[in-house]
């Protein structure tokens, strides 16, 4: 893969991260633990190999919300920003609306439909899996 320096980082400026290669995964995740986390009805998500990314500036405050995730989020303003899974340690995924440049960065489906609020709609006709793995009946 090509170098490219992505950046990003919280609202306040505090924490700022550089990915060095492009994501290898972008998806909208519905579930509650993510969108309780962020305060939101859905919370789009972009993945790195956590080899190309790192913090630049400041150090983000981790939170572990379950046995196997830890959050980190800025202490100064609260921005959420990665999600690491004990299962998937060689990965991060971080807050696609956190990127500098988040609009190239478009997501391929949905997670967690099964988790979505009935009044939210969004991604038209993105594939939607009812957890992670499994299509929702009649979208793939």
């Amino acid at each position: 893969m090509t170098e490219e320096l992505l950046l990003g980082g919280c609202l306040c400026g505090a924490v700022r991260y550089q990915a060095r290669e492009r994501p290898t995964a972008s998806m909208v995740c519905h579930c509650r633990t993510c969108t309780k986390a962020a305060g939101a009805a859905a919370v789009p998500w972009v993945t790195f190999d956590t080899h190309v990314f790192s913090f630049t500036r400041g150090t983000p405050m981790e939170y572990r919300s379950s046995p196997p995730v830890t959050r980190t989020f800025c202490g100064a303003c609260g921005t959420p920003l990665t999600y690491v899974h004990a299962d998937r340690s060689a990965e991060v995924d971080v807050t696609t609306r956190s990127l500098d440049h988040p609009s190239a960065y478009p997501p391929s489906h949905h997670s967690w439909e099964s988790h979505k609020l009935a009044w939210f709609e969004c991604g038209g006709t993105l594939p939607k899996h009812a957890t992670t793995k499994k299509p929702v009946s009649g979208s793939d």
